[in-house]
């Protein structure tokens, strides 16, 4: 249940507190004032998505927070535990949604951030909200399963039905892919043959061209790096005044200082260390020099291996390694398609066992609806005697095949192989025909009023919204309608935005939504009303602006008194 629900700064609301009570709970209001706009901020409350359009002109963050009291449930609670969010040992949640221009938009449930996929999830137990344009839905046959489903309680069946099909359409996909046409198949294995082939005759290495590459640099240049490293190797170690010799002089200079003062020992270590330093050097560049080759035919050899390189990156991929990857893939191919007769065999025995798995779940799916229809239609039909439909026939029509039917695997689908649609007759004598041909709207507001009283999952009270359902409806059918609200606010809380005084009549709260024009300034505020301020409102709805005595007397007639 809802009891508390605050809103700030969203469209034309600066500030709004409304503490709803259990029964029968009722916003009242011109048209245009703002009572969409309590509902679709109540929808953000269950995860619905909410944009920054609508933080109110000249603000740059709004809040929108309800307070719920739900009964222990033990799925409800599951959700909190795993996603380690603290539920209060009375079962109060309280969730808030902030809203920035900065763009930072949060999502509170007891203090604690959460994501919206959490709060849509936990939503489902708190709120069910039926807006004002939901009945068209009805016209929509494929809507029709779900809402027998939900009847039904048959959600881990349909999970199994929903997994089968998964696997049978995995397999079926593969078993395609094998038979392709036999031409295609081996002009594939042709051209992947001389791929592979052509791939292991280069015998690439990886990492081989970046090495090509640097000992081309080096043959290349090898008159030049002759030079270099003779150079080099004369200056650090063979000549007369070479580096080394040079060194040994200035060590035996800064040996004999240390004979005269000890600071100068302190470099002993240093010189020796770099005595053996210019040595390794010199000797490096004395055997590079040794090393090079000065081949020309050793050039032209790597400038072919490169260019051969170069040609199968142009095919096969932009490196080395991009091209042994091609290779391994395409062996990969064609051992598949090789083997392919073999794996078919397979295939074609793992989709048999597949598709008995499949009908199998979706049979036990197709018995759970078939039972539920009956109820569904009995229990749709007696309670739209209490909205003005005595004689209104409903009834739930399963169309199936017989799944031993080769052809039968066209009607294979993720929800099993059912067609249900619903027929509805307004009239006695009148042969019920698809609800789409011959509802009209006011009878198809009070079917969907019917509809999703009757069909609610688990049977958890959840607080109900109607969003204007009495859309198209009037007089007794409207007194009807607010009769089978009233009944069902018995059980549940109810919230209900309406236009019709003979329902707003029956509220155990009743609030009125106005819109209030101050200068260039709107501002919708909602108040709750006092005995004498109800009379007044339904007075207004029977008469409008203009109020009447007549319409005072009717509406206390209306409101008992």
């Amino acid at each position: 249940m809802l009891t508390l629900f605050k809103i700030k700064n969203i469209a034309l609301i600066d500030r709004l507190e409304l503490e709803f009570g259990p029964g029968l709970n009722l916003l009242t209001g011109e048209t245009g004032s703002g009572k969409s706009i309590i509902v679709d901020s109540l929808g953000a409350l269950t995860g619905d998505r909410l944009s920054n359009d609508l933080i109110k002109q000249g603000e740059t963050s709004a809040q929108i927070e309800g307070n719920f009291v739900v009964e222990p449930n033990t799925a409800l609670h599951a959700i909190f535990e795993e996603s380690g969010v603290e539920i209060d040992p009375e079962s109060e949640i309280i969730i808030r949604r902030d809203l920035s221009l900065a763009g930072k938009n949060r999502i509170f449930v007891n203090d604690q951030s959460v994501t919206q996929n959490f709060l849509k999830r936990i939503g489902a137990y708190l709120v069910d909200i039926h807006g004002q344009g939901e009945q068209a839905a009805l016209y929509h046959v494929e809507t029709h399963i779900g809402m027998l489903d939900e009847f039904a309680a048959a959600e881990d069946l349909g999970r199994s039905v929903e997994s089968a099909f998964r696997d049978l359409a995995a397999v079926r996909a593969e078993l395609r892919n094998l038979e392709k046409d036999e031409s295609e198949k081996l002009q594939l294995v042709d051209i992947l043959r001389y791929q592979v082939d052509e791939i292991k005759r280069a015998g690439l290495r990886p990492g081989e061209d970046a090495e090509l590459e640097e000992e081309k640099r080096r043959v290349g240049n090898a008159e030049k790096l002759s030079n270099l490293s003779d150079e080099a190797y004369a200056l650090l170690y063979d000549d007369d005044q070479s580096t080394v010799s040079t060194l040994e002089r200035a060590a035996r200079k800064i040996a004999e200082l240390g004979e005269y003062d000890a600071s100068f020992r302190e470099f002993d270590d240093g010189l020796r260390s770099a005595q053996a330093v210019i040595e390794e050097l010199a000797i490096a560049a004395r055997d590079f020099r040794r090393g090079l080759d000065f081949s020309p035919e050793r050039l032209n050899e790597i400038e072919d291996r490169l260019a051969e390189i170069s040609r199968l990156k142009r095919k096969y991929g932009e490196s080395v390694e991009a091209i042994l990857e091609h290779l391994a893939e395409s062996e990969h191919r064609l051992s598949n398609i090789e083997t392919a007769e073999l794996r078919e065999k397979e295939l074609r025995k793992e989709l048999a066992d597949r598709r008995v798995s499949y009908v199998e779940a979706a049979k036990k799916l197709h018995e759970k609806r078939a039972a539920a229809a009956r109820s569904l239609e009995k229990a749709v039909e007696t309670n739209l005697k209490g909205v003005a439909l005595e004689k209104a026939r409903f009834e739930v029509r399963i169309d199936s095949p017989d799944p031993s039917t080769p052809d039968a695997d066209s009607r294979f689908t993720p929800k099993g192989f059912d067609n249900v649609e619903f027929y509805f007759s307004a009239n006695p004598g009148e042969p019920a025909k698809p609800l789409s041909k011959v509802a009209s709207g006011g009878e198809a507001s009070r079917l969907m009023l019917i509809l999703k009283t009757t069909i609610r999952s688990g049977g958890i009270e959840k607080a109900a919204v109607f969003d204007e359902i009495d859309v198209g409806i009037g007089g007794r059918v409207a007194e009807a309608v607010g009769r089978k609200l009233k009944e069902l606010s018995g059980s549940q809380q109810v919230l209900c935005v309406t236009h019709q005084p003979q329902i707003a009549s029956l509220a155990d709260r009743h609030f009125v939504v106005e819109k209030d024009t101050a200068g260039k300034s709107t501002s919708v505020t909602v108040r709750e009303l006092g005995d004498g301020e109800r009379l007044e409102e339904i007075a207004r709805m029977l008469a409008g602006e203009q109020i009447t005595d007549a319409a005072r007397e009717n509406a206390r007639a209306m409101l008992g008194r």
